[in-house]
């Protein structure tokens, strides 16, 4: 495995790589890697010549209030994860070499970032389709794999492929979750024990909202049990709760077939998001 810093490096390999034909997977990550990014991994070494993984814990992407300065840096951990499990390049860029002094340029989607976790993290999704169109063009990966537990971002990365004509095919992989149901996630290192617990019980309150749609339970209904089960979790403020159709995140409607039930929520400090997938 290679370990480079500089994108024009990286891009120049690459272009190297697809002039003979190899085919490129790319796996974007802030890093504290944990299985659910090796299931990324996984797949992408599995479907591609060359699997590129970037940790990268982009700046642009966190409010003022929010955790960039504590998010978790264990990269000697990230390296050794990234070597083990057959990755070829990883790329670990600065903040100074790959947004410049006099970086003004933006990607932003006017209307799937203004809803779900958008409202109360307004310029959020601008850095993610920011930097995951800069890692595009530097990568020219055939394929780019994302974790579905963040399935609002999976959505709008499919949406800017589509409307910007990137080349990549856009992988959703399913979450990965602990043995007590809890959404793998970065931020998990953040709980307590018991604050972890709490949290497991997410999942199973997901589980419950997809057997109530699946018997045509109406939708105001299973928004009403959801957030009376949720009010059950020690320390757990409800930040939203959503229905929405699965390929376009339109509001769902009682005869929308295939949906998604979204949550976010903060367990203390700690904001969680999760979901799951339904199908009538």
């Amino acid at each position: 495995m290679k370990i480079i810093k500089n994108p024009n490096q990286l891009q120049k390999i690459c272009i190297d790589l697809l002039k003979k034909k190899k085919t490129i997977g790319l796996v974007p990550t802030m890093g504290a890697l944990h299985n659910g990014h090796i299931s990324l991994i996984k797949k992408s070494v599995s479907q591609n010549d060359i699997t590129v993984v970037s940790v990268y814990v982009n700046p642009i992407q966190f409010g003022p209030n929010e955790d960039y300065n504590k998010y978790p840096r264990p990269i000697e951990q990230d390296i050794k994860i990234c070597k083990d499990n057959k990755v070829d390049f990883l790329f670990l860029p600065t903040n100074e070499i790959l947004y410049g002094k006099n970086f003004s340029t933006y990607v932003f989607n006017d209307s799937l970032s203004k809803i779900m976790c958008g409202v109360t993290r307004p310029n959020h999704f601008q850095g993610v389709t920011t930097v995951v169109s800069k890692l595009f063009n530097i990568v020219m990966p055939d394929r780019a794999y994302f974790g579905l537990k963040d399935y609002q971002q999976y959505v709008i990365i499919k949406q800017m492929v589509s409307d910007l004509n990137f080349k990549t095919k856009i992988i959703g992989c399913p979450i990965v979750r602990e043995k007590t149901g809890l959404a793998m996630s970065s931020r998990n290192k953040y709980l307590s024990t018991n604050e972890a617990l709490n949290a497991s019980i997410i999942s199973k309150v997901l589980i419950q909202a997809k057997k109530e749609f699946t018997a045509h339970k109406p939708i105001i209904s299973i928004i009403k049990d959801i957030k009376n089960n949720l009010s059950k979790i020690t320390d757990c403020t409800v930040e939203y709760i959503e229905i929405r159709e699965a390929e376009t995140l339109k509001e769902a409607k009682e005869n929308t077939k295939n949906i998604v039930i979204a949550v976010a929520v903060r367990i203390n400090k700690v904001r969680l998001i999760d979901n799951i997938v339904c199908k009538k």
